[in-house]
């Protein structure tokens, strides 16, 4: 007879989260299921049914976790390089990476597609409070710049590769634009020494 640990609250969605994160990397969007999650980590489906509501609640619980955690990256790159230790690069990258290979793309586009609109809002909050919190004094470039590099990792992650070979464009075409267009921005700003 096997005997589970007991989880506090707090540590049965934690749990369940980084579960649900290592679906979505191995399998994609449609695998992050209640089922799925419960089997991951010992835990019964009702468990999860009680922490998310449903596996569009456990989807939306893991957009908003996802999106604060590349967030709060993203802030402390941009104030790194506004110090001067950073670069636009790592912001670009950190973008591009939470949306490609963290499959913060296949997840918001899948929720999008099988019609759970409001799935996005915790994705779309995280990122205006990103803005909200760097935006000092601006004019609204700032937003505009933002709205370009989300777009351009969200296309990326959706078909990047194969676009840019057919177009015979390295790969990280995209992240090369992404990044002129951060260094015109912090140029214009006169964050660039």
């Amino acid at each position: 007879m096997s005997i589970r640990k007991r989880l506090t609250p707090e540590q049965s969605r934690s749990a369940a989260l980084e579960a649900a994160r290592l679906l979505l990397l191995d399998a994609g969007p449609q695998a992050v299921t209640l089922k799925a999650v419960a089997a991951r980590i010992g835990r019964t489906h009702a468990n999860l049914l009680h922490h998310f509501g449903s596996a569009a609640g456990l989807r939306a619980a893991l957009a908003r976790h996802m999106a604060e955690t590349i967030c709060a990256a993203i802030v402390e790159a941009a104030l790194a390089h506004r110090a001067g230790i950073g670069s636009p690069r790592q912001v670009v990258d950190l973008t591009f990476d939470a949306f490609g290979r963290e499959g913060g793309g296949a997840l918001a586009s899948w929720m999008l597609l099988s019609g759970n609109e409001d799935a996005i809002c915790p994705i779309v909050e995280a990122i205006h409070g990103v803005v909200d919190r760097l935006a000092e004094n601006d004019s609204g470039s700032l937003r505009e710049v933002t709205l370009t590099l989300v777009l351009l990792a969200l296309g990326d992650a959706l078909m990047g590769g194969p676009l840019a070979q057919s177009l015979d464009l390295d790969r990280d075409a995209a992240r090369a634009r992404a990044e002129a267009i951060l260094n015109e921005a912090a140029e214009q700003a006169g964050l660039l020494r």
